[in-house]
């Protein structure tokens, strides 16, 4: 019997581990390509034979999504595997009908297929979208059961933008390890605060190895979730954040609104800026689709030093690259800051951006006068750095999860804008994590 011809499409991610966990030694099946989007420069490579196993002696070529159509027809392609996230139902289906045209099945794996079992406790930390608060939640999640005793190591979803073959399994236990896996900015904004609070992370692209190794130093692992994707680990508590604003997207956005019906728990965050209106549309729709959860209440105050420097002047503010493009926020910590400490003016970076910064804008039209924090690769974050510094301001508000000034030489200065969260009375994360005792 012919074995079924599989395209995979994806973004660096979800892609890689649902082959590795459902496709790689099964010979009912044959992926003859992964096609990638969202995060450049993925395409042209070759998923290699190092992590592909004895089924695909010369890896498998990795393709941009633009080429879909032409690759079903070209490999008579039975069956496409949607496998990335943050994108709308109506986004989803509208790849399906592409399919579906170009003769071929279409097929979204869901966590029975691609969840692996620890032998530890996993308390899962996911999202209804990016930028929802995940990451001042998983470090939250993190100092509490540390405070209970407990040995802590966060397993973060996967970011292999670079030599594929050196990311099979990465632990992070120093700003050495950071260095030494040449980290974008977007893994080093996701590594580092757990750095800061002496938590070794694991991430990489085999979560088979990873969970085994992780095993090995931790009482409880906490999966730090990308995107809004759904864990690759079976949790014994998961916590899915969702966004006030942005009220409605919790029933709109694959697959955000699976880690809403998941979800054991459920966290109302940024309480504090989000309007009454948004906050209500939230609890009824979390209401609607699961009733049972425990919802917590919190906030994500902004805390910040030096705030003369922004007082009368005129700032560029830079934020987060993710949640400004695929995550489609509009604003975050860092305009919050700029206002409420007296900015003059902010200042529009988009005359000021050269190459790969000048196309995010183009890809993502909506960002508007936020730069984002692109550092895909050392030449992004040389593009970066040159736009920063192109840009006439008087102070850089930087609302970055690290301080970019340590990856890019910024020639004005700049200013830090922090945010952690904070539950708003009970319940709260303790009463939930004592469960694990």
């Amino acid at each position: 019997m012919a074995r079924r011809k599989v395209l995979i499409m994806g973004a660096a991610g979800r892609d890689f581990h649902n082959f590795n966990v459902f496709f790689r030694g099964n010979a009912d099946y044959e992926v003859v390509a992964f096609t990638a989007t969202q995060i450049p420069d993925i395409e042209g490579r070759v998923y290699p034979k190092e992590l592909s196993g004895e089924l695909y002696p010369e890896g498998i070529p990795i393709y941009a999504e633009e080429e879909l159509v032409s690759l079903i027809k070209q490999f008579q392609v039975d069956e496409v595997v949607f496998a990335y996230s943050d994108v709308t139902h109506e986004y989803v289906m509208h790849k399906a009908s592409t399919v579906l045209a170009a003769g071929a099945d279409y097929r979204l794996m869901g966590p029975q297929s691609t969840m692996l079992k620890s032998t530890k406790p996993v308390v899962a930390v996911t999202a209804v979208r990016t930028g929802s608060g995940k990451s001042q939640t998983t470090r939250k999640v993190c100092d509490t059961l540390k405070a209970m005793g407990k040995k802590v190591v966060a397993v973060r979803h996967p970011m292999p933008y670079g030599d594929l073959t050196k990311q099979v399994c990465q632990r992070f236990a120093t700003y050495a390890d950071l260095d030494r896996y040449e980290c974008t900015i977007e893994e080093r904004e996701e590594f580092e605060p757990h750095l800061d609070r002496g938590v070794v992370v694991y991430a990489g692209i085999d979560y088979e190895k990873i969970l085994r190794e992780a095993e090995k130093e931790a009482d409880v692992i906490v999966w730090d979730g990308g995107n809004n994707d759904i864990p690759f680990f079976a949790p014994d508590i998961h916590i899915a954040v969702v966004d006030p604003h942005r009220p409605g997207h919790e029933l709109t956005y694959h697959p955000g609104e699976t880690n809403l019906r998941m979800a054991g728990v459920i966290i109302i965050n940024k309480m504090e800026t989000a309007s009454p209106e948004g906050i209500d549309i939230v609890r009824k729709n979390i209401e609607k689709a699961n009733s049972e959860a425990m919802i917590i209440e919190a906030a994500s105050p902004i805390f910040m030093e030096e705030p003369q420097k922004i007082k009368g002047k005129r700032v560029l503010v830079i934020e987060d690259g993710p949640t400004l493009t695929h995550g489609e926020m509009t604003y975050g910590a860092g305009i919050i800051a700029a206002k409420r400490f007296g900015a003059a003016e902010i200042i529009d970076p988009r005359p000021y951006t050269v190459e790969s910064i000048k196309e995010t804008y183009r890809k993502y039209p909506n960002i508007g006068i936020l730069l984002p924090a692109m550092g895909y690769g050392a030449k992004q974050i040389r593009d970066l750095e040159e736009t920063i510094n192109r840009v006439d301001c008087d102070t850089v508000i930087i609302a970055t999860p690290i301080d970019l000034s340590r990856v890019a030489q910024i020639n004005k200065p700049t200013v830090r804008v922090k945010y952690e969260l904070q539950e708003i009375g009970s319940p709260n994360l303790f009463d939930v994590l004592e469960r694990l005792k």
